[in-house]
């Protein structure tokens, strides 16, 4: 559904205008461990979200003790970076470029892709043997085209390292996974400037989340109720709930929110990319001889193999 308002202005800046709320509502699973909606991808709204491409959301799922593996096996990407963000569970990454690790509740994996990578992802052992809940999600990331060829990578962001900043008037906290809130950095090392916040949003509280003027600006509601302010700061029509991504004009100089609800937000503002965007299962490029290439790359093994 589409909502539409009129900018509000805060402390004499104009705030960016609520675009629409969209939800996408069907689930799918990817591999045997990893139940997802796909809220957006590159064929879609991923076209008018640059540099975001595409946003998978493993809503909470208990799994039971098991034995066997819960995962994806080895598969290639080229072109963009993935980050993942835990919010329960646990889950083990492994790269053709020596990359990997663990990853917890509260931690991020950035993984770039570039010129071509081979990566499997699973339950960690302790999580499979144990079992529980798990829960998050998985953004791709463009890059230029002048970065598509940059080498493989992988950054581990554990939680320790991620900081968390009160908002005013307690209002909840902010943790800065990339870009920067107020005078905190956050450690992700990226090729084009973007911010990727957790906020967590007290019931009763409002906020005004300053992001550059001109970004793609999005959020994804985890959990909860939050409002997008108005002029006359009524919420009425204007209501992001639990799996809602609410996605904002790029003019203007931030959000200005209120919980109805405790709520818990992944909020996203990037520089756009004004590139082609082909993409083609797990490779996205600029045209079609790069995609098919990309494939040949693959099966020549020149993208790594996993030991």
């Amino acid at each position: 559904m589409k909502n539409e308002m009129n900018s509000v202005r805060t402390n004499g800046k104009t705030m960016k205008k609520l675009q629409r709320i969209h939800q996408n509502t069907e689930m799918h699973w990817v591999g045997n461990g990893f139940p997802v909606r796909s809220v957006f991808d590159y064929n879609g709204l991923g076209r008018e979200l640059s540099p975001f491409l595409m946003l998978d959301y493993a809503a909470p799922h208990p799994f039971p003790p098991g034995k066997e593996k819960r995962g994806v096996g080895g598969h290639p990407h080229k072109g963009f970076e993935t980050v993942t963000v835990a919010y329960q569970g646990e889950l083990e990454h492994r790269d053709s470029s020596g990359g990997g690790g663990k990853i917890g509740a509260g931690d991020v994996q950035w993984m770039t892709a570039g010129s071509g990578i081979v990566h499997e992802e699973f339950h960690s052992a302790d999580f499979t043997r144990q079992g529980g809940t798990l829960q998050m999600v998985q953004l791709w990331v463009n890059l230029r085209a002048r970065d598509k060829s940059a080498p493989p990578g992988y950054q581990t962001l554990l939680k320790a390292q991620i900081p968390t900043v009160p908002l005013p008037d307690q209002a909840g906290t902010l943790r800065v996974i990339a870009g920067d809130y107020g005078e905190q950095q956050g450690p992700a090392k990226t090729f084009t400037p973007m911010n990727v916040w957790d906020v967590k949003l007290l019931a009763g509280k409002s906020v005004d989340l300053p992001l550059p003027d001109g970004h793609t600006t999005a959020f994804l509601a985890l959990s909860g109720e939050v409002a997008v302010l108005g002029e006359s700061n009524s919420a009425a029509g204007m209501v992001a709930r639990t799996g809602d991504l609410a996605i904002f004009e790029r003019a203007g100089h931030g959000l200005a929110i209120k919980a109805n609800a405790d709520a818990s937000l992944l909020v996203l503002s990037g520089e756009p990319i004004a590139e082609p965007v082909v993409g083609y299962g797990p490779f996205v490029m600029n045209s079609r001889e790069e995609i098919q290439q990309a494939f040949a790359d693959y099966q020549l093994g020149r993208m790594g193999e996993l030991d």
